[in-house]
């Protein structure tokens, strides 16, 4: 099963965005998947604050899995990971054309309007999944 498949799977169901992309990497860079999945809850649609959206975030924690440091002085794996999130969100936006939630699928869903019209118009199945897909066909060449 492929990423891509994989993530998808998990937002069906009924994950988060974040959830998803992160759960497809985690095990392969060593958390294991409940863990992930309480880390990356919180930041679900844009962090549930109409800000970054909640694939993009997945995919950087996946990247700080692969790259990040765990010591202080290790500023070369900063750098890396730095370097690794920036062709990450570059190339998602050149795809999407923005890396924020509420751009991307055109409503607010941090009210019950928004969320509702997003349930109404089928976002989450159609537009999410296609966000979802992007981030792991970055991820699985960056990584």
């Amino acid at each position: 099963m492929s990423n891509a498949e994989k993530a998808a799977a998990v937002f069906k169901e009924g994950f988060s965005c974040s959830q998803a992309v992160l759960a497809a990497y985690c095990e392969r860079f060593g958390l294991d998947r409940d863990t992930a999945m309480k880390i990356s809850t919180g930041f679900g649609g844009g962090m549930h604050l109409r800000q970054t959206c909640g694939v993009v975030t997945g995919a950087i924690m996946a990247i700080g899995l692969k790259y990040g440091r765990t010591k202080a002085d290790d500023q070369a794996s900063k750098a890396k990971t730095y370097e690794i999130v920036a062709e990450f969100a570059n190339e998602f936006k050149r795809r999407h054309g923005s890396i924020t939630c509420l751009e991307l699928i055109g409503c607010d869903i941090t009210t019950p309007e928004g969320m509702q019209q997003a349930r109404d118009k089928k976002l989450f199945a159609s537009v999410c999944t296609k966000l979802i897909t992007t981030a792991t066909e970055i991820l699985d060449r960056i990584l």
